[in-house]
């Protein structure tokens, strides 16, 4: 088996029917390629859209994780995959018939690569706020885009878990999925991501931008409201204050003095917007900035 498609989800029935029918459809040899969903103990109609799914195509596994929050799920499909290649999809993207077709082509023509990133092309199912900005676009749909030739990334510009691809070696040999971190039911807690993404960057693990497979990912309109964006925001702070805690009140200090820094810039940054008109895309990235903050200095049970 060469590739393990994994899909975490938790009460997106609705969403889950287009993701796990986009990544079975897939142009190249079923017996090569495996599509494991993950069911977080959904209390919505998840299981049946599996179960109808499964029995239309035959590489389809489903598994329920009782243990609630997206890093247990994310454990127990690396633990279950037989893929050489692990590929997450989330539950609210979906992804083109030649996906794996084309990772397979940079695979071959790259041996040598154990880390991929994929772009991310929001779609919009309601209008974007005016506030919005590129630097509010990526926190809230995940857009990535670094042109289109395959390259070598930075560590800035490391994947986030739902764009990544990766070979499971890499999970055996540096760890798994911190459970404390990532988002439980309805939190939008997360940072589990950036907390295995670091540990490849540490241990100097590659990363190669491949844009012949892109992720679409599919906004929804709640997503877009002031309430989420607050909410969000603020479970950026908690993560990364239990994330850096984790590691040393050392790394905690270290994150709060680039939090001043991030304060700095984003002043500038409104300044700009401002003098430029589009003082409401300043305003939101100051509010941001108070939102990470509050979250840095407060614990996620306070919120």
């Amino acid at each position: 088996m060469k590739f393990s498609i994994i899909i975490c989800t938790y009460n997106r029935a609705e969403y889950l029917r287009k993701s796990l029918e986009s990544a079975a459809k897939q142009d190249f040899p079923t017996e090569d390629f495996e599509i494991l969903v993950v069911d977080n103990n959904s209390p919505d109609a998840t299981e049946t859209v599996c179960d109808d799914l499964m029995r239309q195509y035959p590489n389809i596994r489903y598994f329920k994780e009782m243990r609630q929050g997206v890093s247990y799920g994310r454990n127990r499909g690396m633990n279950e995959a037989q893929g050489k290649f692990i590929a997450f999809v989330d539950d609210d993207e979906t992804i083109r018939s030649n996906y794996v077709y084309k990772l397979n082509e940079f695979f071959k023509t790259c041996p040598q690569a154990e880390l991929c990133s994929l772009p991310v092309v929001p779609v919009f199912e309601a209008e974007p706020p005016k506030w919005m900005s590129s630097f509010t676009m990526r926190l809230i749909t995940g857009a990535y885009d670094k042109g289109t030739v395959v390259k070598q990334v930075s560590a800035k510009d490391y994947p986030g878990t739902g764009h990544a691809v990766f070979k499971r070696d890499l999970f055996l040999k540096y760890g798994a999925f911190n459970t404390a971190l990532g988002r439980k039911g309805s939190s939008l807690m997360g940072a589990e991501d950036k907390d295995f993404f670091l540990r490849l960057i540490q241990n100097n693990v590659a990363c190669y931008y491949v844009p012949m497979a892109p992720i679409y990912h599919h906004i929804a309109a709640n997503k877009l409201t002031e309430d989420f964006f607050n909410r969000l925001t603020l479970a950026i702070g908690q993560s990364e204050r239990v994330r850096t805690l984790s590691i040393s009140k050392k790394a905690y200090c270290k994150r709060l003095f680039s939090e001043a820094i991030k304060w700095a810039a984003s002043f500038v940054l409104f300044v700009c917007y401002t003098v430029t008109f589009q003082i409401q895309k300043g305003i939101k990235l100051l509010q941001f900035r108070k939102n990470v903050t509050k979250g840095l200095l407060s614990s996620a049970n306070n919120s």
